[in-house]
């Protein structure tokens, strides 16, 4: 029980500073935006999941994929994962690139949430995960996630003649009940497939 205890709070601790870590990695976004004025309502209407993932070393006549390539859907994602490389980014030219990064650093990536409230400005990178280690790989993974039933959509400042709407506004949950039947795609861009205008160019 006291092992539980101890494990429990630890968890909780480490979420608290990566929830902090996401808002404050939002704050500038909203900063470097013009978009300050918003930012408390945003916040507000974030939900956060903390998921830990275990991906073990491959056996010789098995495949090295470890995660297929996907976007989030969510604002934004910050991984932390063990000494243990494999996450790898697909670049906008269509080439994949190794994160390198030690166990002391943190990938932030946005997601395809965000990049409907940017209308488009943020880029919500393809990854995946390619274990080519001989050891299990850990990793921790924050998603914040705008709240079952606020509707997505971008600031009107956001959106003008240079810059059109390129999703229409849609509820958080009724996508999720979406995506949930649909499942996840590779190569696939699931709010951009439910709710994006057909002349949206690929962010």
């Amino acid at each position: 029980m006291m092992k539980t205890c101890v494990c429990r709070n630890s968890i909780h601790t480490y979420s608290k500073k990566l929830w902090e870590l996401d808002g404050m990695v939002r704050k500038m976004v909203f900063e470097g935006l013009n978009l300050t004025k918003y930012l408390k309502e945003h916040l507000e209407a974030t939900n956060y999941h903390l998921k830990v993932m275990k991906y073990r070393a491959a056996e010789p006549s098995e495949s090295t994929m470890g995660l297929d390539s996907h976007a989030d859907t969510s604002i934004l994602t910050i991984l932390h994962q063990n000494g243990v490389q494999g996450l790898e980014i697909r670049t906008k030219d269509g080439d994949w690139i190794t994160v390198n990064v030690s166990p002391n650093s943190f990938v932030v990536m946005a997601g395809e949430s965000f990049n409907v409230l940017s209308n488009g400005r943020l880029h919500a990178p393809f990854h995946r995960v390619v274990m080519n280690a001989n050891k299990t790989r850990l990793s921790v993974g924050l998603f914040s996630m705008p709240r079952i039933g606020t509707i997505v959509k971008p600031p009107k400042e956001m959106v003008y003649e240079e810059h059109p709407l390129l999703f229409k506004p849609f509820d958080y949950g009724e996508f999720m009940d979406y995506f949930c039947m649909a499942g996840v795609k590779k190569d696939t861009y699931g709010i951009k497939t439910y709710c994006g205008f057909q002349s949206e160019k690929t962010p």
